[in-house]
């Protein structure tokens, strides 16, 4: 493994937890996705999410912001997880995306906080 395939799994690790990640990797080896794993591995967590501008928690803000916008329900609820593991209350998650009903619609605001409360259900129940 080279620096940045190690700083970013290292990374992307420390976001969003030890066993979805090992999962998500051993599972694109010999796969269609190995190669984008590896370069989604280096650039976005070794290059991108790696660079000290901004904080972890920062960054998990834009990233749900982001995705809420585009409408990427399955990569929002990696992150909402993400970002709480990062220190982002479940109330700061809620008001990124009320804020999203202005510039994004009412729609994808309520599949934000639906998503939302299935993240947090999960982590409810892993705990209890």
């Amino acid at each position: 493994m080279d620096e940045r395939f190690t700083k970013g799994l290292a990374t992307r690790k420390q976001v969003l937890g030890e066993m979805p990640v090992a999962q998500r990797v051993a599972s694109a080896q010999g796969e269609l996705n190995a190669d984008l794993q590896k370069y989604l591995t280096e650039f976005a967590w070794g290059d991108i999410w790696s660079r000290g501008q901004l904080s972890l928690r920062d960054r998990s803000l834009a990233t749900i912001s982001m995705l809420a916008a585009q409408n990427r329900p399955t990569e929002l609820k990696t992150h909402i997880e993400g970002a709480l593991n990062n220190g982002v209350t479940m109330e700061e998650v809620a008001e990124v995306f009320l804020h999203a009903a202005v510039y994004c619609g009412f729609p994808a605001a309520m599949t934000c906080m639906r998503l939302a409360k299935e993240v947090a259900a999960a982590r409810q129940g892993a705990a209890g």
